[in-house]
This record gives C-alpha cells, structure tokens and sequence, in this order.
C-alpha cells in the first residue's frame, strides 16, 4: 500500500491528482488530502509515525509564508522531520519559477502547463 498525500487549493486539482493516482494504483493506494500548506502540515505531523510516500503539493496557495509560496514552505518543512527522508515530494504547479524552486530543494516538478498523464505521475512515484 502506498500512501500519499495531495496538497492543493482548487478542489478540482486535488480530484484530478487522485482520479490519476487511483488509475494508476486502484485499492493499492490510501490518498489524503489537503487544501492548505498548513493542513498539509498537520496531516505530516499526524503521520509521522507512518509517514507518507508520496507528497504532490502544489506551490502556490495561502499567501502565510511570503515571500515564499506555500508549497516551499511545506516541502522545507517536511524536509526537517528524520522520519520523511525517504517521502517522495512532487511539486506541481503552473509557476514560471517551478523547475528553479523544486532544483533548489531538491524534489521533482510536473508543470501545470504540460499534459498531466499517468505515465508522468507513475515515473515519479515509482
């Protein structure tokens, strides 16, 4: 069973993001959702006893953390926990400053502005 966790604003993006994720993984995956940098946070620290495997965040959401989008704010902080080091962090985002952003932290991107399919979700996650 793989668990993720699918962090974004817009309610049709988190439904996009599981419809494609159950697709690709049926009954061997458990999806949680949030709408907000800082649930995500909470949902993080909830599990930390069985972390995630997978976070897909988007990076543009509360404006909390200016200068810094809200999804930076949260990989950085998920990133400090010992017990997510193995966690997968996908970036997903429209932004133009995207592929910098998740270079500079260290996680993978998926631009909004592609054509999102499974084939790109599973290369990521596996």
């Amino acid at each position: 069973m793989i668990n993720v966790l699918v962090v974004d604003d817009v309610s049709s993006w988190r439904n996009f993001h599981y419809k494609i994720l159950k697709n690709l993984y049926g009954e061997d995956v458990n999806i949680d959702m949030a709408d907000s940098a800082t649930s995500a946070y909470e949902k993080v620290l909830e599990n930390n006893i069985q972390p995630y495997d997978a976070i897909l965040t988007d990076l543009q959401m509360e404006c909390d953390y200016a200068p810094k989008y809200a999804g930076e704010w949260l990989v950085e902080q998920v990133k400090l926990l010992p017990k997510y080091y193995k966690t997968k962090i996908i970036i997903i985002s429209s932004s133009s400053a995207i592929r910098i952003i998740a270079k500079n932290l260290g996680v993978d991107c998926l631009p909004k502005s592609q054509s999102l399919s499974e084939d790109k979700y599973k290369s990521f996650l596996e």
